[in-house]
């Protein structure tokens, strides 16, 4: 079981560090630094719900840490630490509220607080309050994104159920409703 456990780690770790890599390429049309689709999220809510919540943080520590090497940017490093650290805390506290069925407001939630945590590490590295002004459309941006990551995010996890059942995919709440 272990030796899954971790070769299951290692694919989603290869997959999210993937999708952030060619999300680096993606240019979005709107004009404000930090926005992004945030696809590689998918892979961190589905290790959270699917896996374990430390899986879903050392998979997400690994393509932040990797992931910004390859694209060679310190301050993105700081950045993805900061927003996604947030994130990741964000989505633990309503994963213990929340079905597999809502998983997408995890992805909403996530979403905004990982903007909120980039405008902080923003502030903090330039020393410039200003920066706050693109926090509301980080927001907007936030809650779009999210829901579209964590909606796929809670497709992939209702559907994986079947193909691996050797995953830990029932949780306590839900297995109290059954």
């Amino acid at each position: 079981m272990k030796t899954k456990r971790i070769a299951l780690d290692a694919v989603l770790t290869a997959l999210a560090l993937s999708v952030f890599i060619i999300e680096q390429q993606i240019p979005l049309p709107i004009p404000v630094p930090g926005v992004k689709l945030g696809l590689s999220n998918v892979v961190t809510l589905f290790a959270l719900f699917a896996v374990s919540p430390l899986d879903a943080l050392l998979i997400l520590s690994l393509r932040i840490g990797i992931g910004n090497v390859f694209a060679g940017s310190v301050t993105g490093l700081i950045f993805s630490a900061a927003g996604g650290l947030l994130c990741y805390v964000t989505e633990l506290i309503l994963y213990k509220f929340l079905t597999d069925r809502q998983i997408w407001v995890c992805g909403v939630f996530g979403a905004i607080a990982h903007g909120v945590g980039q405008i902080f590490a923003a502030v903090g590295v330039s020393a410039t309050a200003e920066i706050f002004i693109y926090l509301p459309v980080l927001i907007l941006c936030g809650i779009v994104t999210g829901a579209l990551t964590g909606s796929l995010a809670q497709v992939s996890v209702i559907k994986l159920k079947k193909v691996f059942p050797f995953l830990p995919f029932r949780r306590k709440k839900e297995e109290k409703q059954n």
